[in-house]
């Protein structure tokens, strides 16, 4: 591999903003508001650990901009959670709600922390910390989190039980929680339906394909791949090739995502696919390069970059994580007729569901999953049919029609508040 210098999420946040902003023809001044940050926050953790030693862990939530609502986002727990990150992604979730169209803004957290390397109390305690610090700027009018690398459901349950102390018990403060606690049906598989309900209609206008004819590789087999890639599969399409951090693994015939799943879900061991034996064994620098219809890069961001970008074969790249192509690779893809889906379209089907969980908690009635998922059918792809309607009038890209529509939407909800 070259020594090309690694792209930071910030750096590929900006790059697709100004590429947009120039095709909108966007004034500095505009630009300058819309890309600064409402709030930034940032707070020390401290742990003791089960051991009896002490550390301390960096936190943060970014509200990047609540102009069409209230801000929204995940929580992070990762050692590669730091306030550049974060920022990036908060600017990114603007965008995202912006462009399907729901009444929230943008916003992200994190903790810089290594869930695998604590134990079930330390966890706890770190998100309970965490929240006790920046609980004076959440609440279910002001700023809702959710689920995001490194956390889940019973990370939620902890964060309700905590705000919930100090403000009283509300369900709304969060999504992504417990059916228990006020969750909703659907929510654990709407990112992925919606990466399999996106890669569906752009492989049909794109490709010429029918779910039966597609071959598709999936990086990441955390929730999000996990679940584009058996929902894919559900639909008839045949998923070549999966992988996780601890390796990639590729059969022409179609992988086994029933065995991948219970190999993962085993009982014991580090929960990954690490040994899986069910397909031949990729490096994670050939992974990008297997032979398919559709890549899927569902894990980290700068998952594909100046190193491997010449390796894709796929036609159609649906960015099922955040920031998964750096600029130059994506300037690449498009150069060789690649069709890139952007992340703020293609997984936007988590925050969509976050929405109607939202709105159910504040109804105090539960939908059924199956109007859940229609739904959340619904208002994706009119927002993908509005993107192909702008990349049509400006003659661009899908991403930088993604970014020019929602963009606009903020500037309009800016002005209407009187912003300038």
């Amino acid at each position: 591999m070259s020594n090309v210098p690694k792209v930071s999420a910030y750096e590929i946040a900006s790059r697709n903003f100004e590429r947009a902003a120039d095709l909108i023809d966007l004034t500095p001044e505009w630009r300058t508001l819309v890309r600064t940050p409402f709030r930034e926050m940032k707070v020390e953790v401290p742990l003791y650990r089960d051991d009896g030693s002490f550390t301390t862990f960096s936190g943060y939530r970014i509200q990047h901009n609540g102009a069409r609502g209230p801000f929204k986002g995940g929580i992070r727990f990762s050692s590669l959670v730091d306030e550049q990150e974060v920022k990036a992604l908060a600017e990114t979730m603007t965008y995202k709600t912006a462009l399907v169209d729901i009444p929230f803004g943008g916003g992200k957290g994190g903790v810089n922390v290594n869930p695998p390397d604590l134990t079930d109390r330390e966890l706890e305690h770190v998100t309970r910390r965490y929240i006790s610090r920046i609980h004076l700027i959440l609440g279910p009018n002001r700023d809702v989190p959710a689920p995001d690398m490194g956390t889940n459901a019973q990370t939620m349950a902890w964060i309700v039980d905590q705000y919930g102390r100090q403000h009283g018990y509300n369900p709304a403060v969060v999504t992504g929680k417990p059916l228990e606690l006020g969750g909703s049906p659907g929510r654990e598989q709407a990112t992925g339906r919606g990466v399999m309900l996106i890669t569906l209609a752009a492989a049909k206008d794109h490709l010429g394909k029918a779910p039966a004819d597609l071959r598709i590789a999936v990086q990441g087999f955390g929730n999000v791949g996990m679940n584009a890639a058996l929902l894919l599969a559900e639909r008839g399409a045949t998923v070549v090739a999966i992988s996780d951090h601890t390796g990639g693994y590729h059969r022409a015939e179609g992988i086994d995502l029933e065995g991948a799943v219970a190999h993962v879900r085993r009982e014991g061991g580090d929960r990954t696919l690490r040994g899986y034996d069910g397909a031949d064994a990729v490096s994670a620098d050939d992974f990008m390069g297997v032979d398919c219809d559709v890549l899927v890069p569902a894990a980290i961001e700068a998952a594909i970059h100046s190193d491997n970008v010449d390796s894709v074969q796929a036609r159609l790249v649906v960015e099922g994580a955040n920031l998964p192509v750096t600029p130059r690779a994506d300037a690449a893809l498009n150069d060789r007729g690649v069709i890139v889906v952007p992340d703020i379209l293609a997984n936007a089907g988590g925050v969509i569901v976050s929405y109607f969980e939202w709105s159910q908690n504040f109804q105090q009635y539960r939908w059924s999953e199956a109007d859940v998922n229609d739904r959340l059918e619904r208002i994706l792809l009119k927002a993908y049919r509005d993107v192909a309607e702008k990349q049509e009038a400006l003659g661009s890209t899908m991403r930088e029609a993604a970014f020019a529509l929602a963009i606009g939407r903020v500037v309009t909800a800016e002005k209407l508040r009187g912003a300038l």
